[in-house]
């Protein structure tokens, strides 16, 4: 069976930065604040109204980067699988968006909705699609504007604080070479505590669909996170889910070169490292300078840490997620 490997990464980074000092300005908050609950230094905001720095611009320019880095154009690609929780619009997808804004020929394009876990449900999609031999290429793109969406009241700071913009995306291609490649991945997901975690309104369910009330400080139109509890979810099944993937492959802990987990929070990466025994020079850090990138996070994560010389041929990487829904998921992949 072929197996699937990343060949490309690209990113694309919002020219705007915002510090916590640059939000201390908006909402009561300060820089000391933020870094002792999050870690956060920085994040971009999307400038869509003087730079167009839309949801799929965002996603097109991230994957040009990474054809580039790939030798490919879009014409070689046979698949578009493209994760975010704010498109630019309801419907049609951004998948198909990205496919006209880079001229793809007219191959199938996937949305995932799977927020934080939204690029590895992606990547372990197009893994099958490959393995199969369906396709040969596939392109995987995590992109995400929160800046728009978010309460810059008193009433949301503690959630306004944490996000930012940014996009990532990955293109993968079938190998013969044993051992190498996407290992194995594994998604799960827990709907019962969703509303702990999720921007409710508005809500095709609810007639009138809008009102002015979603829309005031503290409104159902503005994200809402009980911090407490997501954090002690979070810790549980992000050790569970790599576990999982070492298991699957008869590997320990010490056997992973590198572990990208999602960038929610720098107490759940250093909770999980405790527990699990990384050392830091193990373990993708880029929520100090992004803050929380959602879909994008991990696509992100790893184009950094390829870019700073940390990934390796022959290493053996994890991949990890948790976030809203709640899902959870992990990719196994060696270099």
């Amino acid at each position: 069976m072929k197996s699937s490997k990343i060949v490309g990464l690209g990113i694309y980074e919002p020219e705007n930065v915002v510090t916590n000092d640059d939000l201390s300005k908006l909402v009561n908050t300060s820089d000391e604040w933020i870094q002792e609950r999050s870690g956060i230094k920085q994040r971009r905001y999307a400038d869509i109204n003087e730079k167009g720095e839309r949801n799929y611009i965002m996603g097109a320019r991230a994957s040009q980067e990474a054809l580039d880095m790939a030798g490919m154009t879009p014409e070689d690609i046979d698949l578009i699988v493209y994760a975010t929780l704010s498109p630019d619009y309801v419907f049609p997808g951004s998948g198909v968006l990205l496919q006209r804004e880079l001229g793809f020929r007219n191959v199938a394009a996937i949305d995932v909705r799977a927020q934080c876990s939204g690029f590895v449900y992606g990547l372990s999609i197009a893994d099958q699609y490959i393995k199969t031999g369906m396709y040969k290429n596939v392109l995987v793109v995590g992109a995400e504007i929160h800046s728009t969406g978010l309460d810059f009241s008193d009433h949301g700071r503690h959630v306004t604080v944490l996000f930012g913009d940014g996009a990532g995306a990955a293109v993968l291609t079938a190998t013969e070479e044993q051992g190498k490649g996407i290992l194995s991945t594994h998604m799960h997901s827990e709907g019962e505590f969703a509303e702990k975690l999720a921007v409710i309104d508005p809500s095709a369910s609810e007639d009138p669909k809008y009102n002015a009330e979603m829309f005031e400080p503290g409104g159902s139109a503005w994200p809402v996170m009980d911090g407490q509890f997501v954090f002690k979810n979070a810790v549980v099944r992000f050790q569970e889910v790599i576990w999982e993937a070492l298991k699957t492959n008869n590997l320990s802990p010490e056997d992973i070169d590198l572990l990208v987990p999602h960038q929610a929070n720098m107490r759940i990466t250093q909770f999980i490292q405790k527990k699990m025994g990384f050392p830091n020079e193990k373990v993708v850090n880029t929520i100090t300078k992004y803050g929380n990138t959602t879909a994008a996070s991990i696509p992100m994560a790893l184009y950094n840490a390829y870019k700073e010389g940390r990934v390796k041929e022959g290493d053996l990487l994890c991949l990890a997620a948790f976030g809203s829904g709640f899902t959870w998921a992990s990719a196994l992949i060696r270099w």
